[in-house]
């Protein structure tokens, strides 16, 4: 027993010194500001290129304190912060692009196109040189730029000091220092319909944490309604002739796809935010058509006045905050996204490459594993195996169960895989 608790104490006093040194890491290297960082992306499928565009610095960070240099998900970019004087790393980040989607069009194989991107680390004490690489479907690199950051320069402008949106607090975080903070942000709602969007945030909160494993996880998030009125009622529509002037900018018809909602403005969304507590964007769209859109620790979109305002929330979730792949597939689709000699970096679908990287471990040691054909009625959400057709593609792409959140809005849960996805995540970012 004396040796038993000897053992606890140790495990105490050594998880408490990880902490610490958690937190000494970030104070050492970097102040209780952000640096937001423009790039411009262009390019075709040929050729790309990154050129920086502008630096900002706002007051507050609200991203990750720990991990600094680590990854839960790979993602379709990086970002990477080095000191100056030493080349070591400090912190290290992942995320991927509209850009990057729409270079697997045949758009792109035509005439090249300049694509906004906005990136948020925090702000370094000291020199620091960054460099960001895209990557490619087989994971190669296509472009990258390396440039120097000084946080003594005069020509950083400061954003988010004065004028700063109004906004409510939602959801407090058990501690408020390891929280994942969450921001909706107003689109397409005049100054007058701030009441119905702040309400319609309310439903979208109390919807999102009625979903496991966020429902068991609440305490580790912070969530905030940012009001920025828009100037017209609703988003654009290309293909109806309708361009409004709204908040960020949003429009449906993204890519000739009609439920497709995304924006195109990421600087002027970011603009907006300035000051406000943010990382992962929640932009709620003042429409009753159905449409949404995800893009991995970028921005996510959805539609408020559809019956299926929750679940599309929540599937779209799974897109920008964990990085999770679409499950369903499509007749026809040919695997352009998911090269099928190549594993994909989404945690929960497989082409069988590195199978042992995904699920492997979670399934049964004695099970054999065949692949699988279910029907799209079969709602079945934790029989786990192969299932063949996801990531859009019908053959050769794998999901873990035959029906998920990712899959269809029919099932009101997340696979044993997506779940556990999910939970990591969250730990990752807030765990002591």
């Amino acid at each position: 027993m004396i040796k038993s608790l000897k053992l606890s104490a140790l495990l105490v006093a050594l998880s408490i010194s990880l902490v610490a040194n958690a937190q000494d890491k970030f104070e050492q290297h970097f102040c209780d500001s952000t640096l937001r960082i423009d790039y411009i992306l262009s390019g075709n499928l040929l050729s790309q290129s990154i050129a920086l565009d502008g630096l900002s610095r706002m007051p507050g960070w609200w991203g990750k304190r720990q991990n600094l240099t680590q990854i839960p998900v790979h993602g379709a970019a990086t970002i990477t912060m080095r000191l100056a004087a030493t080349g070591e790393v400090i912190y290290h980040h992942t995320f991927s692009t509209l850009f990057q989607e729409w270079l697997d069009l045949d758009d792109a194989k035509l005439s090249p196109k300049a694509f906004e991107c906005v990136e948020l680390v925090p702000m370094p004490r000291d020199s620091v040189t960054i460099e960001v690489k895209l990557f490619n479907n087989r994971q190669q690199v296509t472009t990258s730029i390396k440039h120097s950051v000084s946080p003594r320069d005069c020509t950083i402008r400061r954003i988010g000091e004065n004028d700063v949106a109004p906004y409510v607090v939602l959801n407090e975080p058990d501690d408020p220092a390891r929280a994942i903070n969450v921001a909706f942000v107003a689109e397409g709602y005049t100054q007058e319909q701030m009441q119905d969007y702040l309400a319609d945030c309310r439903k979208g909160v109390e919807g999102l944490f009625s979903y496991e494993p966020y429902k068991s996880m609440r305490g580790r998030f912070r969530v905030t309604a940012v009001c920025t009125p828009s100037r017209h009622c609703g988003p654009s529509i290309p293909s109806e002739v309708v361009w409004h002037n709204t908040a960020i900018g949003s429009s449906f018809d993204t890519f000739g796809m009609a439920r497709y909602l995304t924006t195109l403005r990421i600087k002027q969304m970011h603009d907006v935010m300035a000051g406000t507590p943010y990382e992962h964007i929640i932009a709620m769209v003042n429409t009753d058509r159905y449409g949404g859109g995800g893009i991995y620790n970028t921005l996510n979109l959805l539609m408020t006045k559809h019956k299926l305002f929750i679940e599309v929330l929540v599937h779209e979730f799974g897109h920008s905050f964990a990085g999770l792949a679409d499950e369903y597939a499509y007749e026809g689709e040919e695997p352009n996204d998911y090269p099928l000699d190549v594993e994909p970096w989404a945690p929960n679908i497989t082409t069988l490459v590195d199978f042992g990287s995904k699920w492997k471990s979670m399934l049964p040691k004695d099970k054999k594993i065949v692949a699988r054909h279910t029907s799209d009625d079969n709602l079945d959400t934790s029989t786990m195996g192969l299932y063949e057709g996801a990531g859009c593609v019908l053959k050769g792409v794998y999901r873990p169960c035959p029906n998920c959140m990712m899959r269809t809005l029919k099932v009101p849960v997340f696979c044993p895989v997506c779940t556990r996805t999910i939970q990591e995540i969250i730990d990752f970012y807030t765990k002591k």
